[in-house]
């Protein structure tokens, strides 16, 4: 520290009111782009959703208005807009300026809540140029302003009131986020969700943009559940081979309301969302645990009991009791304790109990009284765990091969010096004309080249036994170095980037789609963990003289034989990478110094999981309707 570098009392900065959101969003927000964006959203809404599940509110319109403000409207109780006794100014104002104040901190204002960390709409208010709030509460409409988080235009009434609500409308700062775009899709998914999980509510979501593209303005669209988590399940399974009912248990305990719903499917993955007062514990927690234990010992106890498994038989495993079990489990909890500030987690101990009491009996009665539907579920769980163990002797032995070759690896693998994972990037190319260019042209010490023979398996609909006889996805297996399924090890990734590099034509486009497949299926934590990208090989090479361009897409060619004069004979179309020299493809689409990589990311798994059922699963119809439905985005397909 330098002489001029004093540490005293003036050194330690106090931020007041809302500053220490505005200087630090992310710590509040997440981040301040796209996701931060709709968390604002989020975060008003759950206020409505709040008084929904208290009994308050029926209705809850959320608006993007023309001006690309947002609105939340609902029918509660109304926010109270007499003088606090804590901080001497209105109630309505303590909330929207002061962090942690709101009526989830005890005090009788909500049993259950899901904004719990008291920070929602004044964090909304803090991050906006402005925000205005409309009470209409025993017969009065109020009305309050605020701008940069600061009041504007004083509380006052602006008249009578024919109902009770609130209404919260804000203007995003554009000095704080990214992008002032909110995403239909996105808030329709969210507002959907919530829904389904506050049985008896009407949630209408209207965006009065002008959309230019799709030529329809503005979009409206209403939601209301009578079956709840029962009707989330249906709309889950409506593209796949289901078994059996849909099954809704719940009950209450010490305060602890419990809500199961889940039916079993012909697929071989489970899907499992859990929420806690409506939030989505996307990372589970104690009421995951308590399902999946009571469920693996109710199935494993009627199985023994009923004779499905016979005194030889091994038990059940958990994963055999899941696979193909679509179930969502909510539980609405008086004091609930979320890991982290995005509340990806339930860390209440007395959950797991409850959760596992509630589905035992409940489930346990089930299945003695529909023994017809019990056989089907078992019958499933019993080729299951056959598909298990035949998976883990193939398994088994792909992994021990790939031990035994050592440093060799697969005979097609052309590895690169360095041992450092994070330095390390594999390309996996089509055949073998791109792979001799891509060999060439790499940097030897940090790029791998894997070219694979021909289409891979479309894995979409096949188990891992029959999966791992194949020779290139047996391949790409060892060469990861990460194992699979039950042993997949994270840790043990060869490469940090995983580059799928194909031709740009329609069978590029389907091997890359297969590779995708194979990833997000069996690999999903590669796809999480952002180590999948997709090479972007330029489409034309230009050239005037000793000049040259390359142009990744029809609009850059034009425009750049617009701008450089440049004649029919010096434009070269690529069919595949094999066409390209070494240097060429090095310049253009390895060089990271000069080329564009796509990163593969799920921002919304459940959308991404139809997408993928759709385009590679085995029935025609949906995907024929895709594609009629989206084939005018498709522009210059070459075949």
């Amino acid at each position: 520290m330098t002489a001029d570098q004093k540490y005293d009392a003036s050194s330690i900065q106090v931020l007041e009111g809302l500053e220490p959101v505005r200087k630090r969003p992310g710590m509040y927000i997440g981040s301040t782009d796209e996701r931060g964006l709709h968390h604002l959203v989020w975060e008003v809404l759950d206020n409505a959703i709040d008084e929904a599940m208290a009994g308050h509110c029926e209705q809850i319109i959320v608006k993007i208005h023309e001006d690309g403000s947002c609105s939340v409207s609902d029918d509660g109780r109304g926010i109270p807009v007499e003088k606090h006794p804590q901080t001497g100014i209105s109630t309505v104002e303590t909330v929207l300026t002061v962090l942690h104040a709101g009526g989830k901190f005890g005090g009788g204002g909500y049993k259950v809540s899901g904004g719990l960390h008291g920070v929602g709409v004044s964090v909304v208010n803090a991050l906006s140029t402005r925000t205005e709030v409309t009470v209409d509460r025993e017969g009065v409409k109020s009305f309050v302003a605020f701008e940069g988080g600061a009041p504007a235009d004083p509380l006052g009434p602006i008249g009578d009131a024919d109902r009770q609500g609130t209404i919260v409308r804000f203007w995003p700062d554009p000095k704080i986020f990214e992008t002032l775009d909110f995403d239909f899709g996105t808030i329709k998914k969210r507002v959907r969700q919530q829904a389904y999980l506050t049985k008896g509510v009407t949630i209408t979501f209207h965006d009065e943009r002008k959309n230019e593209e799709k030529e329809f303005f503005p979009q409206v669209t209403q939601f209301y559940f009578e079956g709840g988590i029962s009707s989330f399940v249906r709309h889950i399974n409506e593209d796949r081979d289901q078994i059996g009912p849909i099954i809704m248990l719940e009950d209450e305990m010490s305060d602890i309301a419990v809500e199961i719903a889940m039916q079993y499917t012909q697929e071989f993955r489970e899907s499992v969302s859990s929420f806690a007062n409506n939030i989505q514990t996307a990372e589970g927690g104690t009421h995951v645990t308590g399902f999946a234990a009571a469920l693996t010992r109710v199935m494993n106890k009627y199985a023994r009991e009923n004779g499905f498994l016979k005194e030889k038989d091994p038990n059940f495993s958990s994963e055999d009791v899941r696979e193909g079990l679509t179930v969502i489990i909510s539980v609405k909890v008086p004091e609930p304790q979320f890991e982290g500030q995005t509340k990806s987690k339930l860390g209440n101990s007395n959950v797991r109990g409850i959760v596992d009491k509630v589905f035992s009996e409940k489930f346990t009665e089930f299945l003695a009284e529909n023994p017809n539907d019990a056989k089907l579920i078992l019958n499933k769980c019993s080729l299951a765990t056959r598909a298990r163990l035949a998976a883990r002797a193939a398994r088994d032995t792909v992994i021990r091969k790939g031990a035994l070759e050592g440093m060799t690896l697969p005979g097609k693998l052309s590895d690169c010096s360095s041992k450092i994972p994070a330095d390390s990037e594999i390309f996996i190319v089509e055949g073998d004309s791109a792979g001799g260019s891509a060999k060439q042209g790499r940097d030897r010490f940090t790029q791998a080249i894997l070219p694979l023979r021909g289409k891979i398996l479309n894995t979409e609909n096949c188990r891992l036994d029959r999966m791992l006889a194949n020779t290139e996805i047996k391949a790409l297996i060892v060469a990861m170095g990460a194992a699979i399924g039950e042993e997949f090890n994270l840790e043990k990734l060869r490469y940090h980037k995983i580059v799928i590099m194909t031709d740009a034509d329609v069978d590029g486009a389907h091997i890359r789609t297969l590779l995708l497949t194979l990833l997000y299926r069996h690999f999903r934590p590669l796809v999480e963990g952002g180590f999948v990208y997709v090479a972007q090989p330029p489409l034309y090479k230009l050239a005037k003289g000793k000049k040259i361009w390359y142009a990744m897409s029809d609009e850059e060619k034009d425009a750049i034989v617009t701008e450089h004069e440049i004649k029919g004979d010096n434009i070269q179309r690529y069919k595949g990478l094999g066409e390209m020299n070494p240097d060429q493809l090095w310049d253009t689409t390895m060089n990271p110094e000069t080329r564009t990589l796509l990163q593969i990311s799920v921002a919304d798994a459940e959308r991404a999981d139809h997408v993928f059922k759709v385009l590679m699963g085995d029935e025609v119809l949906p995907r024929r309707r895709f594609i009629q439905t989206h084939a005018a985005e498709v522009k210059d397909l070459d075949i």
